[in-house]
């Protein structure tokens, strides 16, 4: 039994090596073809002209109805899916055992992986069970499962997780990732946060590749009253990320949020360019980007961990953005990129809504996927 179990495990780790590697060789388009347009949802919801004015004021943004529920509610409800395939799983494995004992771990590490925690994360946690399993500190399903919580509340939380834009002016932030993760939704949402908070925000659309992304984020600008810094369609990414920064000190933002070309990580000459837009931005600006966000979408699972692998090889980045929780049951994967490459969670997105992006609070997530 114990050579068919590690004949399970040794297949598992087999199956996302070779997802990884398959991701990594993935061939891109050719550099000048033009990109296909991101999904739908990547533009912000449609508003009348009348319904504007009447609901949204001077941003043109919808208000929210007074009868919805809170975020916590809708954090609980948009990781229903990953508690279905982690925490439910978890709890008919334990339900009716009176005891925890080896076995019941060799069947927890199976349930982690697959439920895309990751391996390296998994084998850290399944022995850190092992040994208080020695000491006898686990003697149910709930000192189990409140054990599983800490652990994964530990690997979650990040000193200075919180991203602190009063660190410089204007603050600079690059916000990289792949096509269709949700990157020019989050870069509208994070442009609406910042400039109901009273900041000066100016989005500068160096994708200039990608077609309609510019047009994307200039609708996202005039419904949350942001100006977009943009060049036509085939320009010099390098050239928008300049002005944007002229402009950005011209105009005494607080905030300058760059949009980069989204293709495959894969491709070498998009990251030289993310390379020298990063040299024109700390030239322009001293210590800039101050914050190099990559956008993940948590529906891509392992696939995830290899593109925070490759972007940050190339573009160093310092904090992550996970997109469409609402719509996975893969959201452990915020667990393997934490774990593997010591990143904050910035954000998490859960909905559509221009509110749902949110800093993480890994406290209120544990709580939000184990309720």
């Amino acid at each position: 039994m114990a050579e068919e179990k590690k004949g399970f495990f040794r297949g598992i780790l087999n199956r996302f090596a070779g997802e990884e590697k398959a991701a990594e060789e993935t061939v891109p388009p050719e550099e000048n073809a033009p990109e296909t347009v991101e999904p739908a949802d990547e533009a912000p919801p449609a508003v009348s002209a009348g319904a504007a004015g009447a609901a949204g004021g001077a941003s043109g943004l919808p208000r929210e109805k007074p009868a919805r529920t809170g975020f916590f509610e809708r954090l609980k409800k948009g990781l229903a899916r990953t508690h279905e395939s982690l925490v439910g799983r978890i709890d008919a494995l334990l339900l009716g055992k009176k005891e925890i004992d080896a076995d019941t771990l060799e069947e927890l590490e199976e349930i982690l992986i697959t439920a895309d925690v990751g391996v390296s994360a998994t084998v850290e946690m399944v022995r850190g069970l092992e040994q208080r399993l020695k000491r006898n500190e686990l003697q149910d399903a709930a000192t189990l499962k409140k054990a599983l919580q800490e652990d994964i509340l530990g690997r979650l939380s990040r000193p200075g997780s919180a991203l602190d834009t009063s660190a410089a002016t204007p603050f600079v932030i690059m916000v990289i990732g792949v096509n269709g993760v949700g990157k020019t939704t989050t870069i509208g949402k994070l442009a609406n946060r910042y400039n109901s908070e009273g900041k000066k925000v100016l989005v500068a659309a160096a994708d200039t590749f990608r077609a309609a992304a510019a047009e994307q984020l200039e609708v996202w600008g005039k419904r949350t009253g942001v100006d977009v810094i943009r060049h036509q369609d085939g320009a010099d990414p390098s050239a928008v990320v300049f002005d944007g920064c002229k402009a950005a000190l011209a105009r005494g933002a607080d905030i300058l949020i760059v949009d980069t070309a989204g293709r495959l990580h894969t491709k070498v000459n998009l990251m030289e360019e993310l390379k020298k837009m990063r040299r024109i931005m700390g030239r322009e600006i001293p210590g800039a980007p101050h914050e190099t966000l990559l956008v993940l979408d948590a529906t891509t699972g392992q696939n995830a961990v290899s593109q925070a692998r490759l972007f940050g090889e190339a573009a160093g980045v310092t904090g992550v953005a996970l997109t469409k929780l609402d719509g996975s049951a893969k959201g452990g994967v915020i667990v393997a990129v934490c774990h593997e490459f010591n990143l904050p969670v910035r954000f998490i997105g859960v909905g559509e809504g221009v509110d749902d992006l949110r800093e993480f609070d890994p406290s209120q997530f544990v709580e939000a996927l184990f309720g």
